[in-house]
């Protein structure tokens, strides 16, 4: 026999209220049973134009029953949000074991998170669940220690493709504030700064000591010579000027490693900066690597008098400082030693790490925050101080008539 569409409709319905346990195994196609209504235009039954019918399946079957058989595409939402439950609670932390991990003390990182979480809790930029303190405290045990990616992010509780952001958004907010952190001699100032340097190797009106410093870092594939220095790694050539008390600044990181440092220096805005200055009669002071300037004292290469011999000693124990203080740098931010090994980052982003380490080492020094290491760990400050070698630069003697009075007034 024939089954009409009209008989097919007429057995749903009869179906649908014969009990509550079976109302929904012939519901029409698109049928919502959580709703009384009609039969939706896609059903069976009105396609094959059999008038629709108002059906209250609700009447026969418990709410109870009608929320569980709820279709998929209309459950309903989570709304609760995610919280995220930190690894590590600094509060119950020792103030050893912070600066162990942090290089910073307590006082210090929260002040910095304070300075911070404006840019961290940005609607826009904001990682959801994460505080802005979890934040920075990541970034920092990331730059402490030159951990990969996936061992900071386990550690702090995240996942390493959330790190990633992160890290960009710390540094990001730290580049807005480098001015605050890295900041020139200004006239003011400049008398206590040649007081400090002289008490160094006596040689007057010094204010700084410039020099430059290899940071590895994995090349771009199209670029990778142009990153390869003059010792067989590929890095960025990281150009400093830092005080007696070993306080940075200038940093200059955007150069690759093959470039000279004399080039480096004559690009940035030292020049600029000492020429403003030149009224005052103050100096940097430079390796070899450096031509003779106005404003900027090298070594003599082949003293031939004792004067000139004097002035090397006195240089060479002023310039020291430049050299410790980098070690000091790369001992505190183990990611910018080769044994932390190459950041993986493009060069821009490396460029941002190494002035994020510069800032927060001024920090460190500003609050007066103690270098500390592991109990039997390998290496240190000296561990991290690089020899200094650098392309020496040739003399002119118009260069060289300024080095010449001060060796004349001074060392005689």
């Amino acid at each position: 026999m024939a089954v009409t569409p009209a008989a097919v409709h007429t057995a749903a319905v009869r179906t649908a209220t014969a009990g509550a346990h079976r109302h929904w195994l012939l519901k029409p196609i698109g049928f919502n049973v959580n709703q009384c209504g009609f039969a939706p235009r896609s059903s069976t039954a009105y396609r094959h134009g059999v008038p629709r019918q108002r059906i209250d399946l609700t009447s026969h079957c418990p709410t109870s029953q009608v929320r569980q058989h709820r279709p998929l595409g209309l459950a309903r939402r989570r709304t609760n949000p995610r919280v995220y439950r930190p690894l590590v609670d600094l509060s119950t932390m020792e103030e050893r074991h912070i600066i162990l991990r942090y290089r910073l003390d307590r006082a210090t990182i929260h002040e910095l998170c304070a300075q911070l979480e404006p840019a961290l809790m940005s609607p826009i930029r904001q990682p959801t669940g994460i505080p802005p303190l979890v934040q920075v405290l990541s970034v920092l045990h990331f730059l402490a220690t030159g951990s990969f990616q996936t061992t900071v992010a386990m550690s702090s509780g995240m996942s390493q493709p959330m790190f990633s952001k992160i890290l960009s958004r710390v540094l990001s907010a730290l580049m807005k504030l480098m001015r605050s952190y890295i900041i020139f001699p200004e006239e003011g100032d400049l008398p206590t700064v040649k007081g400090d340097f002289y008490a160094l190797g006596h040689i007057p009106n010094i204010i700084g000591a410039i020099d430059g410093t290899h940071v590895a870092l994995v090349p771009p594939k199209d670029d990778e010579q142009v990153y390869r220095n003059r010792k067989s790694y590929h890095s960025m050539n990281v150009q400093v000027v830092c005080l007696a008390d070993q306080y940075i600044s200038h940093v200059n990181a955007k150069f690759p490693g093959s470039v000279h440092d004399a080039y480096v220096m004559r690009n940035s805005s030292i020049p600029y900066v000492m020429e403003q200055l030149q009224r005052q009669r103050v100096w940097l002071i430079g390796d070899s690597g450096y031509p003779n300037l106005p404003w900027l004292l090298t070594p003599v290469r082949n003293p031939r008098t004792r004067a000139e011999e004097r002035y090397n000693e006195a240089h060479g124990r002023t310039r020291r400082i430049i050299e410790r203080t980098f070690g000091l740098l790369k001992a505190r931010f183990r990611c910018l030693h080769m044994t932390g090994g190459s950041l993986m980052y493009s060069p821009k982003k490396v460029c941002h790490i190494i002035v994020a380490c510069c800032m927060l080492h001024n920090l460190a020094l500003q609050r007066q925050v103690p270098f500390l290491q592991e109990d039997g760990a390998d290496g240190g400050v000296e561990a991290a101080v690089e020899p200094a070698e650098s392309e020496e630069e040739e003399d002119s003697e118009d260069d060289t008539d300024n080095r010449d009075r001060v060796i004349e007034q001074y060392f005689q």
